[in-house]
């Protein structure tokens, strides 16, 4: 962690690090969309990720070349199959001066499983946590678990003492501020150097206005700067603009349990036939899409997920042909010859370009017949009204924080997960994902992921777009290495 919160809410016995330069550097940082929380077990959405990575750490964390190194723990070890021994460091302080020990660090998984945590399954496997001594904890999981540690990295540490004494127990949705400004941590345990005093955090919806602000002078540095922006703010001499592929797919996602869509005229739910979905699949155009609304920063998905991933293939990966007239047929085959209606939920302020997409898509599916109606509007609400079972099609981007395939079918295929809500339901791939679980022989492992994936892909349970290119843009003299977690590490910051 990096800074502490001075917004709102004044969050000041977070974990934080400090600089040794006596010359205070201010970094003013924009994006698109606010974090939703600024509590770090509640909401598992990236850019609040990135927030309260700015602030908080956990036991392991991923570098700037992506793998899992030491954070809170120095090392850790597997005693048996299912227990695991992490020594903490012994110099960490909470930006109140107040010592780190193993009470607090027992205290924040237990508080991560709690039923309002969207963390809850990431640590789903870990059937207890106890404090051995003051710098030393116990973690037990209820099966083998090759993955913990990646699982562990998103485990945020918060004081039990303060969390207590401010009714914190349990996660909440405390809302962040118009403007949220961190401070450096004098008492951080960490001797990265930097010269960054203080971040202000300024959220700027509108995109032009965004990129205004940054020309101007007036934001140093915007990690979702708009591909129509990106010449414009290269040819400033003064701004330089990065880009890389991030670890996102983009995709649309269709409720097949419903007897009949919400939105929709037909009295029945089309989306339970695999025609239909496979109809509307190769009805999109994501060649154009590509090319007219992401200006070639996008890679075309055939799965949910993108390269870097445990279990992902090229050969998975490949899409199936667009192809109009095969779209009518199926349709027609399904029974829907004249197409039919439905609303289409996206966000307007979480993806790249995430309400021009749904744009095109709504004049693409309209040529094989199907009118949809788009119902754009802001992530805070659209990821609500989702979680509240709203919404019969809708866009959603699925980030892979640990890098493997188990978290995807986890929150997305798993009957009942708590982001299925296309409803998928199959009995082999929940043996599969218990398999992932559990499994410490890779080759069967990878082999349970394989056949998971060929289930999946073959029932179109989503239809997947593309896999998201992130472009950060800042002034020549802001020096922020660009990740493709999409998440900065100011740590590793300066101000030149």
């Amino acid at each position: 962690m990096n800074f502490r919160f001075l917004s709102k809410i004044l969050l000041a016995i977070f974990l934080i690090f400090a600089s040794n330069t006596v010359f205070a550097k201010t970094i003013k940082w924009s994006m698109q969309g606010d974090s939703l929380t600024l509590d770090p077990h509640a909401q598992n959405e990236g850019p609040t990720t990135q927030v309260s990575r700015q602030v908080y750490e956990a036991l392991v964390t991923r570098g700037l070349d992506m793998s899992i190194g030491p954070q809170l723990a120095t090392k850790w070890k597997a005693v048996d199959p299912n227990t695991w021994y992490f020594f903490l460091r012994e110099d960490v302080k909470f930006s109140n001066g107040q010592p780190m020990t193993s009470e607090d660090v027992v205290f924040s998984i237990l508080r991560a499983k709690q039923p309002t945590s969207d963390f809850k399954e990431y640590i789903s496997t870990i059937s207890s946590v106890k404090a051995i001594d003051k710098y030393t904890i116990q973690i037990k999981t209820s099966k083998p678990n090759p993955i913990l540690l990646n699982q562990l990295s998103n485990i945020f540490v918060m004081s039990k003492k303060w969390s207590n004494e401010n009714f914190a127990t349990a996660p909440q949705n405390w809302d962040a501020g118009q403007e949220t400004v961190f401070k450096k941590n004098s008492k951080w345990w960490g001797d990265v150097e930097h010269n960054i005093t203080e971040i202000q955090l300024l959220p700027i919806k509108n995109a032009a206005t965004r990129v205004a602000a940054l020309l101007s002078g007036e934001i140093d540095i915007v990690t979702d700067a708009p591909v129509q922006d990106l010449n414009r703010i290269s040819s400033s001499a003064g701004h330089k603009v990065e880009s890389t592929p991030q670890m996102r797919t983009i995709f649309l996602g269709m409720d097949q349990a419903a007897d009949q869509l919400r939105s929709g005229n037909t009295g029945d739910n089309p989306f339970k036939k695999k025609e239909v979905r496979q109809a509307l699949y190769q009805a999109i155009d994501i060649e154009a899409i590509k090319k007219k609304v992401m200006r070639g920063l996008s890679e075309p998905a055939g799965i949910i997920t993108f390269p870097g991933v445990t279990g992902y293939t090229k050969a998975l990966d490949k899409r199936l042909p667009y192809d109009v007239d095969a779209a009518k047929q199926l349709l027609a085959d399904a029974g829907y010859p004249d197409g039919f209606e439905v609303e289409l939920r996206c966000p307007n302020d979480r993806y790249v370009n995430d309400e021009a997409i749904c744009t095109a898509v709504v004049g693409m599916l309209g040529k094989i017949g199907v009118k949809v109606n788009l119902f754009a509007q802001t992530k805070s609400k659209h990821f609500k009204e989702l979680k509240d079972d709203q919404g019969d099609f809708y866009m959603l981007g699925w980030g892979v924080p640990t890098l493997d395939s188990h978290y995807v079918f986890h929150y997305l295929y798993e009957s009942g997960a708590s982001w299925n809500k296309v409803n998928f339901s199959n009995a082999d791939v929940d043996a599969a994902i218990r398999v992932m679980e559990g499994e410490v022989d890779l080759d069967k492992r990878n082999a349970a992921i394989a056949k998971a994936w060929q289930i999946v892909k073959d029932d179109i349970s989503y239809l997947p777009l593309h896999h998201q290119v992130i472009s950060w843009a800042s002034k020549s003299n802001i020096d922020v290495p660009i990740r493709p977690n999409n998440e900065p590490l100011f740590r590793f910051s300066r101000v030149n």
